[in-house]
């Protein structure tokens, strides 16, 4: 279990990540970076240049920065970008089967950020997870020997497995295409045993899929999935919510919302109360 630190160390550890080379898989625990930052740290030093609310609003959607960055990758993906699991059949992450372990209160899930990050897209990352940290029971701890981890890489596209899945296991962020508060906490939910909020198994009742405007190819990413929705309603602000174009063949909607069809879909640029609550009911925060 993570030791604790007093506020002065924590602080210090966190100048001294931020200044260092990064010369490699940074070891000290992530809960110093996350939990040490002061209220007033946060409101003196605005991560302007990263803050995603700076970008165009047509890219502040999910579904288009993931579709766009995933667009011509090798890699196959299914549901846009959930990487085919290595130990289970494409069945969703349901109950407890790819939990991530409990300890006492809180999870603790070990990461490594790859150097091939800039630091300013290190911050991105970090801002991020401090969503969790501040709203649910888990934390994201520098890995040491853990074997079950999450390793943060620039790879090919935006992408994520569903659920924990034994031995390392990553999370791709490409630069220049995927470092965003919202699809770092997309893909983390991902990892956490979350699937789009398109798939629920309930969603017929709240959202309508137009099949004829969704490329053959691209139908499967609308396919309904038995998962287990932790007594939470359909969530339209959901960050796991595509928009309403995503995978268009013609430019026409492919998911409207059934209680008004100009509902604006899949603009969510952070967790909503309803992603948050499903974590805290999934882990029993």
């Amino acid at each position: 279990m993570p030791v604790s630190f007093s506020i002065k160390r924590r602080l210090l550890t966190y100048f001294r990540f931020l200044t260092s080379a990064c010369s490699k898989m940074t070891r000290v625990s992530f809960v110093v970076l996350l939990l040490s930052v002061t209220p007033m740290f946060l409101v003196c030093k605005p991560l302007q240049s990263e803050n995603l609310l700076l970008l165009p609003d047509e890219m502040l959607d999910v579904s288009k920065i993931i579709t766009k960055a995933n667009r011509n990758i090798s890699k196959f993906l299914t549901h846009g970008d959930i990487m085919p699991s290595r130990m289970r059949n494409a069945d969703p992450c349901v109950k407890s089967g790819c939990k991530w372990l409990k300890t006492g209160a809180y999870v603790y899930v070990p990461i490594e950020i790859s150097n091939n990050f800039t630091r300013a897209e290190v911050r991105v990352i970090m801002k991020a997870l401090m969503g969790f940290e501040r709203s649910t029971c888990i934390r994201f701890t520098w890995r040491t020997d853990e074997k079950d981890y999450i390793q943060f890489f620039s790879g090919e596209g935006c992408w994520s497995y569903v659920g924990r899945q034994r031995e390392m296991q990553q999370i791709s962020l490409q630069k220049d295409g995927c470092v965003y508060v919202n699809i770092v906490q997309h893909e983390v939910l991902h990892a956490l045993g979350f699937h789009h909020e398109q798939t629920r198994s309930d969603r017929n009742n709240y959202v309508k899929i137009h099949w004829e405007n969704i490329m053959s190819e691209d139908k499967p990413n609308f396919e309904k999935l038995k998962t287990y929705n932790l007594y939470t309603p359909y969530d339209y602000n959901s960050v796991m919510q595509y928009d309403n174009f995503a995978f268009s063949i013609n430019g026409k909607p492919t998911i409207t919302a059934k209680c008004n069809p100009d509902l604006i879909l899949g603009s969510a640029t952070e967790m909503s109360d309803n992603d948050i609550a499903r974590v805290n009911r999934l882990y029993r925060c």
